[in-house]
């Protein structure tokens, strides 16, 4: 009997895939794929496999059309690997993490496809997949015995990073070449100054000799009408005795070289191209103000037209008599910092205390092109607060991706943002910026600065323990804030084009891709406030926040994507019943479980048990809870709503629940024990499966908060009053790091300012063991929330994509509009 078990079959067919044999194996069905009269097969025992890769290249569209990509996925089935393309109308899986490296699947639907343009080449297609339970099995042995490097379709002859088009990605990106040692003749050497005066009566140039002070990141201009095998660029400044220009390595050159020029290097060039500057590139700001700067000519290395000779000269061979410029930096102290300018470009040094999850900004509405981006806090010593860093990739992912807690972080070319409507100064990346974290910095120029010294005196007097305590990595962090009004929010733009009407909210969660963050702004009125928390959470918030939730985040994305995708979840790390997309009966509730499915609506508390809209039992006739704590479900209940929403709760056309908060949305306190797991959590999935040796037991759930004790669920009810929307009010607090999320940054906004203060009076007083003495919704935050009661405000709600169906919602602002055209803050 115990074989008849869905479990047990679930062995046997695992069992059967990782002997790569029996009607189980990928190869088996292949074949059948291929004899089919119509080139399609849906295997009668899917297959279990595993995904090895996601990889992804440009799409062939119509020129006018806006860059697309396509995915080709590698299966292993214990016995070999199989590359496979991904049908397009399954784009969506890859986009939103559901199809990702490391994924135990099922092949329902495959096809075979021949490419019509060539002779015998064909590839497998991907049509239908549903997720298959089981970890992650063995990958078998790589087709050829290596990793292929050419995609499936099209004519594209490699692959471009999962998640972005900066990062070099892939075998063909050379590591560092090691230098050569050549015999430099000066006497044939010309100079930058010389080329200027002369490049336009010559042809052939006589040979460089120059050192790089700066580089750029990675420039992907891949279009699908142009045929080009490596569609890169990247600028770097190079100087000699006579000043500094411009060069730009071109195409095939960027694989071959780009690593290997670095900061400091020192290059022989024969064979170059002279051109004029392109006009609309970014310039870094020289550490040397006095050096003279050629900015009409750039110098272009290309694969031909003609072949450059590059040469890298070691540095014990530089002679002083060549005059290459030392490269020089412009670090400032964190005390130094409030005075500067708006844009002014610096460099920084810090000892990390925070570093946020990597996310991702669309470069244009509708693109499927996206900046790789993620925050960070460091201190130098010199000040009480922190740098706050917003480092967008720099084409540098193995630093980008081990950037965490106490690592000496170096960041070059950052940009000084001052806004109006804030005290609080950040510093971004430029085009041209570097970043480098310990096991990085041997060798690098900037080791002989003064201030880097100085910082690395002072590192010394510091105390790892009493540093590592305010360490925090990973969870929402919302910065920057929102201005003080709503004018100033829209800046240059009209009123009309930044507002979303609240009906829409559900398509822009829909469109959301993996780890995409999107600001948006609704009208709305505020009708319900629900305090949410737990009487553990101070150990473990996360797994406890999101227990049982699971099942309204599933449904706020739709069922629309699942059926378009025809990948059917039955398992996964959440419960099952937090893939069902059936209507939910609430007991007690006084929607029928039609009406609730119509709605979108369903609520649980954490043990999956009934709660009721209007949770009356826990109000009463003020509005203010009886009851601080219930201790059967270890759960406070405070709650308070509105006359309004009283009265139209029950006639909602619509209703949308996204007040979810996952455990990738809460900051963790850094544990240096675990922090490649800490780490592995807060990157984006890789595009290559890397089987863990040494598994933990620890997983995200287990690591302590680094905030308070709970969070807010506010309902907004839309200005026609017949559609709302649950979100999350998250008050961020850190006692241990009491600069991290700056919240005098939302000290105007009475309502969220309130529920921020009630929290970190919360945390303190649960760490001195009175938090039955706490009341959640204290009188302030129900006497802000009556003074919005039935009118209009605007909410600024921060959106995430967490992946599979977990999508992030909090409330991140409220405006008040007191009268049409006239719009101050709250």
């Amino acid at each position: 009997m115990q074989d008849a078990t869905p479990e047990r079959a679930e062995e046997n067919r695992a069992a059967a895939s990782a002997e790569g044999g029996g009607a189980f194996s990928l190869q088996r069905v292949f074949e059948e794929v291929q004899s089919s009269s119509q080139l399609s097969a849906a295997p009668a025992e899917p297959p279990a496999v595993t995904v090895v890769a996601v990889e992804r290249y440009l799409a062939r569209t119509p020129p006018a059309a806006p860059r697309q990509y396509w995915y080709d996925v590698t299966l292993a089935d214990g016995a070999r690997w199989h590359r496979c393309h991904l049908a397009p109308r399954l784009n969506g899986l890859v986009q939103r993490a559901r199809l990702r490296a490391g994924t135990r699947l099922r092949l329902t639907r495959c096809s075979f496809r021949y490419d019509e343009r060539r002779l015998n080449r064909g590839f497998l297609c991907l049509e239908g997949l549903e997720r298959a339970g089981g970890a992650a099995g063995a990958a078998g042995t790589p087709p050829d015995g290596h990793r292929p490097l050419q995609p499936l379709r099209g004519d594209n002859r490699h692959y471009l990073p999962l998640w972005n088009n900066e990062d070099p990605y892939g075998d063909v990106w050379v590591p560092d070449r090691p230098p050569v040692r050549v015999d430099v003749d000066v006497s044939k050497l010309t100079n930058l100054g010389h080329l200027e005066m002369t490049w336009r009566s010559r042809v052939h140039f006589h040979p460089l000799l120059v050192r790089i002070l700066h580089k750029s990141r990675l420039r992907y201009y891949g279009k699908p009408e142009k045929k080009m095998d490596m569609p890169y660029q990247a600028y770097f400044e190079v100087a000699d005795g006579s000043g500094m220009m411009s060069m730009v390595l071109w195409n095939s050159l960027c694989p071959e070289w780009y690593h290997s020029m670095k900061v400091g290097t020192v290059l022989l060039l024969a064979k170059y191209a002279i051109k004029s500057s392109y006009p609309f590139k970014t310039h870094p700001t020289p550490g040397d103000s006095q050096m003279k700067r050629f900015a009409t000519i750039e110098i272009c290395l290309n694969v031909r037209d003609p072949p450059t000779e590059i040469s890298i000269i070691p540095e014990e061979m530089v002679k002083p008599e060549w005059g290459l410029p030392e490269v020089k930096y412009r670090f400032i102290t964190r005390s130094e910092l409030d005075d500067l300018p708006h844009n002014h470009s610096c460099d920084v040094i810090g000892l990390v205390t925070f570093v946020g999850r990597a996310e991702r900004a669309r470069k244009r509405e509708h693109s499927e092109d996206f900046w790789l981006y993620r925050w960070a806090h460091a201190i130098d010593g010199t000040s009480d607060q922190p740098f706050i860093l917003e480092l967008f990739a720099t084409s540098q992912p193995d630093v980008f991706e081990r950037i965490h807690p106490m690592t000496y972080l170096v960041c070059t070319q950052m940009r000084v943002m001052t806004e109006n409507h804030s005290r609080t100064v950040y510093l971004t990346t430029s085009n041209e910026s570097q970043i480098f974290i310990t096991g990085w910095h041997k060798g690098q120029p900037y080791t002989k600065d003064a201030k880097v010294k100085n910082f690395i005196q002072w590192t010394k007097s510091q105390n790892e323990a009493d540093q590592i305590k305010k360490t925090v990595i990973g969870g929402y962090y919302p910065f920057p804030r929102p201005p003080d009004s709503f004018l100033k929010y829209c800046k240059n733009n009209e009123v009309e084009s930044v507002l979303k009407p609240i009906g829409e909210i559900g398509k822009e969660v829909e469109e959301l891709h993996y780890r995409e963050h999107k600001r948006i702004a609704v009208q709305g009125i505020i009708s319900a406030i629900r305090y949410i928390s737990c009487s553990n959470a101070a150990e473990a918030p996360g797994g406890e926040l999101v227990q049982g939730m699971a099942v309204q985040s599933s449904r706020m994305l739709g069922s629309r994507v699942w059926r378009s995708s025809r990948l059917l979840v039955t398992r996964d790390v959440w419960p099952c019943h937090a893939w069902h997309f059936g209507p939910v009966p609430l007991e007690g509730s006084r929607h029928r479980a039609a009406d609730e499915y119509q709605h979108g609506h369903s609520v649980q508390d954490k043990n999956g048990q009934a709660v009721s809209d209007s949770l009356q039992h826990c109000t009463d006739q003020e509005g203010v809870s009886n009851t601080a704590e219930t201790e059967d479900t270890g759960r406070t209940c405070d709650s308070w709503q509105s006359d309004l929403w009283a009265q139209v709760k029950d006639k909602l056309i619509n209703y949308f629940h996204h007040s979810n908060i996952f455990p990738e949305s809460i900051p963790c306190k850094f544990d240096y024990a675990h922090k490649d797991l800490l780490m592995q959590q807060y990157n984006l999935h890789a595009a290559v499966h890397q089987p863990i040796e040494a598994r933990t037991d620890k997983n995200i759930n287990d690591f302590k908060s680094a905030n308070g004790l709970g969070y807010y669920e506010v309902t907004v009810l839309g200005i026609n009053h017949d559609i709302a929307i649950d979100v999350a009010f998250l008050p961020l607090f850190c006692p241990d790091n009491p600069h991290l999320f700056q919240l005098e940054d939302i000290q105007n906004d009475t309502l969220l300012s309130s529920m921020s203060c009630i929290s970190a009076c919360q945390h303190n007083a649960a760490s001195s063991g009175r938090l039955h003495e706490t009341f959640p919704l204290s009188d302030e935050i129900v006497q802000a929330a009556k003074e919005l009661d039935g009118k209009h405000v605007i909410c600024i709600l921060d959106m995430c994509h967490l992946g599979d169906d977990k999508v992030e919602v909090f409330l991140s602002k409220i405006y008040k509009t007191v009268e049409p055209g006239v719009l101050d803050p709250v």
